[in-house]
C-alpha cells in the first residue's frame, strides 16, 4: 500500500526576482515500510519535496495524498493534527529544548495531543529506551553527546507513533562512526515497520537506503532500487579494526 502519493506535485514562489519553481510536476510513490533516500544538489528540490510530503508546505499545484488523506484539503488545524498523528521529523541541529531533560523534550509531541502527564511519561522512557538511552532519561541535552542528542531526537519523532519519519540531512552534524550509529537506529526502525525517509546529499548516507530518489533543478531526476549497505555490519567491522591495532607504545620519559 502507498503511504505517499504524489501526483504532479509543484511548487512555486513568487519572489521580489520573479517566479521560482521549486518542484515541478514530481510525481511517485512511497509504499509503507520503505526506506528511501532523497537526494540532490542545493536547489534541486529535495527539502521543498520533504516540506509538502511533510505538511509543512502547501503545493501550488497537483495532488498529496498521505496515507490515503487528502491532504491539499485540509485547513491549518487539520494539517497540524494530522503531521502530529501521521509524522515524525528529525533534523540536523537536534532541535532540542536545552533546559529540560532528554525525558521532556520526547514529551513535547505528546503536550500538543494532549496526552495526560502519567501517559507521557510512560511513552517517552518507553522511545528512549528503544534508542538505547532509557539510563539518560534525566540528562539534559548539554550533558549528552552530539549522536546522544540526536537520539532523544528520533525518540521524541517516535512517541507518537508515527507512519512516517522524515530526517533532513540527520547526520550532518556528526562524526563519521557516530553517523553509522544512527543509521544503523533508522535501519532497525524500520526492519521494525517504520517507514523512514532520509533527505541527504550525502552519498555514503544514501548507501543505506533501500530506493535512492533523486532531484535537480526541481524535478524528478531518477528513482532506483538498490541492495542497502547494512550500517550495523560497518559498525562491527571499525570495531573490530580498532580492536586488532596494538596500542601505541608509550612516550618515554626525558
Amino acid at each position: 500500500m502507498s503511504l505517499i502519493e504524489a501526483r504532479a506535485l509543484s511548487r512555486v514562489y513568487d519572489l521580489d526576482s520573479g517566479r521560482v519553481t521549486a518542484l515541478d510536476r514530481v510525481s511517485l510513490d512511497i509504499e509503507a515500510g520503505d526506506l528511501v533516500a532523497v537526494m540532490g544538489p542545493s536547489g534541486s528540490g529535495k527539502s521543498t519535496f520533504m516540506n509538502l510530503i511533510g505538511c509543512l508546505d502547501r503545493p501550488t499545484g497537483g495532488h498529496y495524498r498521505l496515507d490515503g488523506v487528502a491532504v491539499e484539503t485540509l485547513g491549518s488545524d487539520g494539517l497540524a493534527e494530522l503531521r502530529n498523528r501521521k509524522l515524525g521529523f528529525v533534523f540536523q541541529q537536534f532541535n532540542l529544548l536545552p533546559r529540560v531533560d532528554a525525558c521532556a523534550n520526547v514529551e513535547l509531541p505528546m503536550v500538543y495531543a494532549g496526552a495526560d502527564r502519567k501517559t507521557r511519561r510512560q511513552r517517552a522512557l518507553a522511545a528512549l529506551g528503544r534508542v538505547g538511552l532509557a539510563e539518560r532519561a534525566h540528562h539534559r541535552p548539554m550533558q549528552l553527546s552530539g549522536g546522544q542528542q540526536q537520539r532523544v531526537a528520533i525518540a521524541r519523532a517516535l512517541v507518537n507513533e508515527p507512519r512516517l519519519l522524515l530526517a533532513d540531512e540527520p547526520t550532518g552534524a556528526l562524526d563519521s562512526r557516530t553517523a553509522l550509529e544512527i543509521l544503523a537506529l533508522f535501519q532497525d526502525l524500520n526492519r521494525e515497520g517504520v517507514t523512514v525517509v532520509l533527505v541527504t546529499h550525502d552519498a555514503e548516507v544514501a548507501r543505506h537506503a533501500r530506493r535512492v530518489i533523486r532531484f535537480r533543478d526541481g524535478r524528478l531526476l531518477s528513482d532506483q532500487r538498490q541492495e542497502a549497505a547494512d550500517a550495523r555490519t560497518a559498525l562491527a567491522s571499525i570495531d573490530s579494526r580498532a580492536a586488532a591495532e596494538p596500542d601505541p607504545a608509550p612516550e618515554p620519559v626525558p
